[in-house]
């Protein structure tokens, strides 16, 4: 099973580098796109066998499309590589594995054909996916002063459009940036990309492209029927619109599972991986890492625990 890890990152290097280390494996390569607002120098200590940075980088923004098109350029680069990739796997700087690399290689072989890609209908209240994402215009940082009229219009419900007008027979879908996709499933994502320009170019004055666009182009594929929940556990209860830091709980929670799993409105399925740490929380790393030794040498292997 090989496995390609794209990586956006902006920041933690010390975190990313300690992500790859434990990944690590001959039949992993380790692609990393930095934020163009980023200094790359701080990067320079991230090093590794299989660690390739991409040359071509863009600045990079929140709930903006720019975040798709980073992702865009870490598929084109994994795709483009040898060997071929079976899976390729979308992390960010803050993510970090909460089962081995021999285990998350046996987790894929065993379920070689799924797709891990959360996806809902929008609209869908109850996974955060309203409409108005989809029909509110939103203008992105490089065009500041639509950015901020469509912004006061916005509030005064003038900004909306019909999404159907572009969308046509395609239905419009969302779920979580993070996934980990089959070679296929993202060869047909940067096809589709290539070939019609008219949903990016929707999406491109769109909240959160990154959670929709490419669901979309799947959700209207042949891989719609081989979704499943992705696989990183996060935590969305803190404030903001942006998930909490795993902390001790969490920890507490994860140890006490013989595999980490959750099911919800988005389905059954097991987590590799979590999210959000940073490079002040070492000491927790040191526990998870512990924690993993110590379920595999339980179950006396490094095979997934559990199917679905």
């Amino acid at each position: 099973m090989k496995i390609a890890y794209l990586f956006l990152v902006h920041d933690n290097p010390g975190l990313v580098q300690r992500t790859i280390n434990r990944l690590a494996s001959p039949n992993c390569t380790f692609f990393i796109h930095v934020d163009g607002k980023a200094n790359m120098e701080e990067f320079s200590t991230v090093r590794g066998d299989r660690v390739v940075f991409l040359q071509h980088r863009i600045p990079v923004f929140w709930g903006e499309f720019s975040i798709v098109e980073a992702t865009l350029l870490l598929i084109r680069e994994a795709l483009a590589s040898v060997p071929s990739y079976d899976y390729l796997v979308l992390l960010s700087g803050s993510h970090y594995p909460i089962r081995s690399t021999e285990y998350i290689s046996h987790f894929f072989e065993q379920h070689r054909g799924v797709e891990f890609m959360t996806l809902v209908e929008v609209p869908n209240i109850v996974a955060g996916k309203p409409l108005s994402r989809l029909t509110t215009i939103r203008y992105p940082s490089n065009r500041p002063l639509l950015r901020q009229a469509f912004r006061v219009l916005a509030k005064l419900n003038l900004a909306y459009r019909d999404y159907k007008r572009c969308f046509g027979a395609l239905k419009p879908y969302a779920g979580s940036q993070w996934w980990a996709l089959s070679r296929g499933a993202c060869e047909y994502l940067v096809n589709f990309h290539d070939r019609d320009a008219r949903l990016a170019e929707y999406y491109l004055n769109t909240f959160s492209a990154d959670e929709a666009y490419l669901h979309t182009i799947l959700g209207n594929s042949i891989y719609r029927p081989r979704m499943r929940r992705e696989l990183t556990y996060i935590d969305w209860t803190g404030r903001g619109g942006h998930p909490k830091l795993i902390d001790e709980a969490h920890l507490k929670q994860f140890e006490a599972m013989p595999a980490v799993s959750l099911q919800d409105h988005h389905g059954p399925g097991e987590l590799l991986f979590a999210r959000k740490f940073s490079d002040q929380n070492y000491g927790l790393l040191d526990r998870i890492d512990a924690m993993v030794q110590a379920k595999e040498q339980s179950a006396g292997r490094t095979q997934p625990m559990e199917n679905f």
